[in-house]
């Protein structure tokens, strides 16, 4: 009894360590980002799993420094950008992201809202897309963060669903074993665009303005600053980005798996939404593998939204030094949240505007496209700067995964550029 009553303990503890790195990188796995994995594994099966297992490492590496930066400066990263580096380089972020964020939310509205059409025909997908942003409207204003965050943190459980699919079908898992570890490269516009987008989806801007300012909220609700950030509370940060961004890398694996070992081996090779993926699914693995896909897919959109419309209402509250935080009441940061509801109801308006989400993907992934290097470099050099990190500054290992993200980045964008340009 004493025994279980330990590890009963320890449970609890681990689960109380998680929190803003969990839910970072959960919600990188939104309904965008599954149509983008669906869309790697049906065109190209199993040559992409690799990209799972090597983009871990260099998004651990990037969100544990803005999750560092959170921490030791007490600040969100669009104010240490505007009291220590030129008002350009914030502006220029704040051009870029901002629409490339409510793109996004517009894609994952519009994501939701096919699937629950799919799941109930009566009701068409306008009216689950409404109805799914008046519930998020409602749920960000009403409950202070550490409530939501609480919700949040279960709803990661809807994203252990897609684990599950692979295993009710026969696999050749030596084949999947080998493209896992062993790199392909293809040398065509095709296949380097779904690289790209890969990236794009995984290592995005938005959410190092979420970490940064997540970590600092956190610091924030604690006394003494300076007793706070030692090597309990770094550890504890670095475990938690680390275990949430392993969970999103592993999400990401097992939906590029089931693509690949289901619809690229009944000759699906185009899906352009995430409905598409889960309505392709039903014929050739069962209702029931549909209906997992479809649930995970909703759960991700109501985990992801938030973290998306917050990432953007923080950086402009931080740029013009309005009252900001999940935590606050509505009266007392009107503005923030009503740039919430606004970036909500701009996400909602695209498709009544007729973008498509292929279309509110293509855009966001140019935007972010050319956003994440300058970004990363800045990082970079606010994580190695004394002045601003004292003591905290990355350590060897860290500058290198930063540098190899940077340079990998920054290609993805030139190569995102050239095919754009490309005759």
């Amino acid at each position: 009894m004493e025994n279980k009553n330990i590890r009963a303990a320890k449970v609890l503890r681990f689960f109380k360590v998680l929190g803003p790195g969990l839910i970072t990188g959960a919600s990188d796995d939104d309904p965008s980002g599954i149509a983008t994995y669906s869309q790697a594994g049906a065109q190209f099966g199993y040559t992409t799993l690799w990209t799972a297992l090597f983009t871990f490492p260099l998004m651990a590496a990037i969100q544990g420094m803005c999750a560092r930066i959170g921490i030791v400066t007490a600040q969100g990263l669009t104010v240490t950008l505007k009291n220590h580096y030129p008002k350009w380089v914030l502006y220029t972020m704040l051009l870029f992201s901002l629409p490339a964020i409510t793109l996004n939310i517009g894609a994952d509205i519009q994501g939701m809202g096919a699937v629950a059409h799919m799941l109930v025909p009566q009701v068409p997908v306008f009216a689950f897309s409404i109805a799914f942003t008046g519930m998020l409207v409602f749920i960000i204003i009403q409950y202070p963060y550490q409530k939501v965050a609480r919700i949040l943190k279960w709803l990661c459980l809807s994203l252990l669903l897609y684990i599950l699919v692979p295993f009710m079908i026969k696999q050749d898992w030596t084949e999947v074993f080998i493209n896992t570890i062993v790199p392909t490269i293809k040398l065509n516009k095709e296949f380097i665009g779904i690289l790209v987008a890969i990236l794009g989806t995984t290592i995005s801007p938005y959410l190092f303005f979420w970490q940064a300012t997540m970590e600092a909220e956190e610091i924030g609700h604690q006394h003494h600053k300076k007793i706070m950030v030692n090597k309990r509370v770094l550890g504890n940060m670095k475990a938690d980005v680390n275990i949430g961004m392993f969970l999103s890398n592993v999400v990401m694996f097992f939906i590029i798996l089931t693509a690949a070992s289901v619809l690229n081996k009944a000759g699906i090779r185009q899906i352009d939404t995430v409905d598409q993926a889960a309505k392709a699914l039903a014929p050739l693995t069962g209702r029931f593998t549909s209906l997992i896909f479809a649930i995970g897919i909703i759960g991700t959109g109501l985990l992801a939204i938030p973290v998306l419309a917050g990432s953007q209402s923080y950086m402009l509250a931080e740029t013009f030094g309005w009252e900001a935080g999940l935590d606050k009441k509505f009266p007392k940061a009107k503005g923030f949240y009503i740039t919430i509801i606004i970036s909500l109801l701009l996400g909602l308006s695209l498709d009544f505007m007729g973008i498509s989400p292929i279309q509110a993907l293509f855009y966001t992934a140019i935007l972010y496209g050319i956003t994440a290097p300058v970004l990363i470099a800045v990082i970079l050099h606010i994580a190695n700067n004394k002045k601003i990190m004292g003591e905290h500054v990355n350590s060897k290992l860290s500058n290198i995964l930063g540098g190899i993200t940077l340079l990998l980045m920054s290609a993805a964008a030139v190569l995102l550029i050239y095919f754009q340009v490309k005759k």
